[in-house]
């Protein structure tokens, strides 16, 4: 096996256990309050960064106070409101639509470049852009055909938390000092658990389920840390632009698991609204091409 074809294995098992998080999340949500859950996956998974930064000798990062300030929003937004609104959003729809919805991350992120920081866009970005709106309204057509108002409000906030995550991403620009991916993720989960871990103490959680609590063990040491080792190995070894069509596989997994694993039923407008996703993906991936 070729190492190009060792990265495409690596960021395509990455991508599936992204797509996964969507069932485990669904799993989360019947059993468990959405901080509550977060704060128990971020204290899970700390203890496997430590150790893997630890393992690698991987020096803690000694960012500037501005700094410190950006990696805190970006800890609150994408790290705890990211995971708090996935799993709150998937009490009221379906996994087939958040995994629909999750896809136009990095669409959503470029038009957000666009809208905010005031980034000039190609043509072929606005198409992406339009295809991937185009995806999200047949993904929400088909929730209120079939549940009304919850689907609807259980859409939108799915794709709340791709706005949170979009904000990650463009905050992470924004670092003067820039930070070692292992000691962001280390220090992302910290600073994730400290306020999953706050906002908790106003929820009034139930008992919680045998298959909520495995599911918060799984997001946190598969999606969380074993993704992530995935994610980059596989990015050293392709190119950027290659790695980036990888984003697409997620939102095809979230589909097929959220069939295989729930039972739920794939609708074709479900169908129809992933495949403006993927190829608002691909033509995005495309233009980001240099030359």
């Amino acid at each position: 096996m070729t190492r190009r074809t060792q990265g495409y294995l690596y960021l395509t098992l990455a991508m599936v256990t992204v797509g996964s998080t969507v069932v485990a999340s669904k799993l989360i949500a019947a059993g468990l309050p959405p901080f509550t859950a977060t704060a128990l996956r971020f204290a899970l998974a700390l203890p496997l960064f430590l150790l893997l930064m630890r393992a690698t000798g991987t020096a803690w990062p000694r960012p500037g106070a501005r700094d410190w300030t950006i990696l805190a929003i970006q800890a609150g937004a994408g790290s705890v409101g990211y995971t708090a609104l996935l799993i709150l959003g998937l009490r009221h729809t379906s996994a087939a639509d958040a995994g629909g919805i999750i896809g136009t991350l990095p669409v959503v992120s470029t038009a957000i470049a666009i809208l905010v920081l005031g980034e000039r866009p190609r043509p072929a970005m606005l198409a992406a852009i339009a295809l991937a709106a185009a995806g999200v309204f047949f993904i929400a057509a088909h929730g209120n055909a079939g549940a009304g108002r919850q689907s609807l409000l259980g859409n939108a906030l799915i794709f709340g938390a791709i706005v949170c995550e979009s904000l990650f991403i463009l905050l992470n620009k924004r670092l003067r000092q820039p930070v070692r991916p292992l000691a962001q993720s280390t220090l992302m989960t910290a600073l994730g658990l400290a306020v999953a871990a706050a906002a908790a103490l106003f929820e009034t959680p139930g008992a919680p389920t045998p298959g909520a609590l495995a599911a918060v063990a799984y997001y946190a040491v598969v999606p969380t840390v074993a993704g992530f080792l995935l994610w980059y190995a596989g990015a050293e070894r392709v190119s950027g632009a290659e790695a980036s069509l990888f984003t697409a596989v997620a939102p095809v997994a979230a589909l097929l698991l959220a069939a295989a694993v729930l039972g739920e039923t794939i609708a074709p407008s479900q169908l129809a609204g992933t495949a403006c996703v993927l190829a608002a993906v691909g033509i995005m991936s495309r233009a980001a091409r240099p030359g």
